[in-house]
């Protein structure tokens, strides 16, 4: 798998919230699975992810049932911090989805990219606590393009932002975010396939820094 390790000095233009901080890439070997994809396999430095079907993150709400078989590949997320995970918007059928998972326990957990529903590409996410929301705006632009998901953690909040390409990030969410003190709460990429075989999310970088140095 590809070597990712080091800094980068890029820098996040999240608008007025974050200053510009060092990038530390996380390599794909150090992350655990969730949920095993149907096939991982490495190009180049990118990371092709096939989702199993039926793969998905719900619990209760509208639709009674409760799925935890995504496929999320997380590691350790400190307070404090933000995790970054950029991928190909190539989501084609019904509730493909890709972006970024956190995870704070098995009914406390939050999904945050890009999802198709009803024939539009949507950006949004799912807080669950320990049922789940969902909330979405459409972003038709955005497929076939390079995304950005953002998730950073400062203080008793969770911020998610996303961006296309080198476009400024957009806020997508403000949620509280305090999971007790011994909570294993964890962070990265995730694909999930609910309706059908076959996709394939690419995967391009994963990468921690600094947390927001504020919300605006």
């Amino acid at each position: 798998m590809s070597a990712a390790d080091g800094t980068d000095s890029g820098e996040f233009a999240t608008g007025a919230g974050a200053a510009a901080n060092p990038r530390e890439r996380v390599d794909w070997t150090a992350g655990r699975w969730t949920t095993p994809p149907a096939e991982v396999r490495t190009d180049g430095d990118d990371l092709l992810v096939t989702a199993v079907e039926g793969s998905d993150a719900w619990r209760t709400t509208s639709y009674g049932f409760v799925h935890d078989t995504e496929h999320a590949l997380l590691t350790p997320f400190e307070p404090d911090t933000a995790v970054e995970v950029s991928f190909v918007a190539e989501l084609d059928e019904q509730f493909d989805q890709a972006g970024v998972f956190v995870r704070a326990a098995e009914d406390r957990w939050v999904k945050a990219g890009l999802e198709l529903s009803d024939e539009e590409l949507q950006l949004g996410a799912v807080v669950t606590a320990p049922m789940s929301d969902w909330s979405v705006a459409p972003v038709p632009t955005w497929r076939g393009r390079r995304v950005t998901i953002r998730a950073s953690w400062a203080g008793d909040a969770l911020t998610l932002r996303a961006r296309v390409d080198d476009e400024p990030f957009r806020l997508v969410r403000v949620l509280p975010f305090t999971p007790p003190a011994d909570a294993a709460v964890a962070a990265g990429p995730f694909a999930c396939a609910p309706t059908r075989a076959g996709l394939t999310v690419r995967f391009l970088s994963w990468a921690t820094t600094a947390a927001d140095a504020s919300l605006h």
